[in-house]
């Protein structure tokens, strides 16, 4: 049983850990398409009125998108929404209609269609990567270990109310592990979410700048 506890507290261990590089790797992405958005806005605005139609699409994109990731309910996520990609191709197609004048447009028409590059590839990542994560059988071995290990725990301790309480406090704080590595592979619809303001505040950024002065 010592062999037992001791792997099953390494792999535990290690789920969690990895469970939880990809929810940071999956917030960062987050973090970065929003960065992408509003330097495309950016670019798109400072290469001048020509660029109005595609950031009023820009911004439509970007509410669509935060609407798809996070919901007002969890089971309404959306992170592949092809309907929502649409619109970030009618914002390169209207790019692709601008005709720079000078090299200091054409080198912000380039910059901007490079943002919104960055911005499909990230979506697609986002996409690609929903509901991968530890195989489920990997953790139904795991859920076996621990309960084999806890019945053993149980078999030889006294029949008394301090060592019951003890078992049922270390049951729960290892099935707690478990649902941690659940949630945390879940990162938008899980009770561990991503959070939404780095999305909100671009939303946010992208109506002040298009709203009328």
């Amino acid at each position: 049983m010592a062999v037992v506890g001791t792997i099953s507290a390494l792999v535990l261990g290690l789920l969690i850990s990895n469970a939880n590089t990809s929810f940071i790797a999956r917030t960062g992405e987050v973090t970065t398409l929003s960065a992408d958005i509003l330097r495309l806005d950016q670019m798109l605005r400072m290469y001048g009125p020509e660029g109005n139609p595609a950031r009023g699409k820009l911004l439509q994109f970007a509410e669509r998108k935060t609407n798809d990731l996070f919901p007002k309910t969890l089971k309404d996520v959306r992170v592949n929404n092809e309907l929502t990609y649409e619109m970030l191709q009618q914002v390169e197609y209207l790019m692709l209609e601008l005709k720079p004048a000078d090299d200091r447009r054409r080198w912000f028409l380039q910059q901007a269609l490079l943002h919104a590059a960055k911005i499909g590839n990230t979506h697609w990542l986002l996409g690609q990567e929903a509901g991968q994560g530890t195989p489920k059988a990997f953790v139904v071995l795991l859920v076996f270990w621990l309960s084999l290990l806890f019945a053993s725990f149980g078999l030889f301790a006294p029949r008394n109310l301090m060592s019951a309480l003890t078992l049922v406090l270390c049951a729960i704080a290892v099935s707690g592990g478990v649902e941690m590595i659940l949630e945390l592979e879940q990162p938008f619809a899980g009770v561990l979410h991503i959070s939404p303001l780095p999305m909100h505040r671009t939303v946010d950024s992208l109506n002040q700048a298009n709203s009328p002065i």
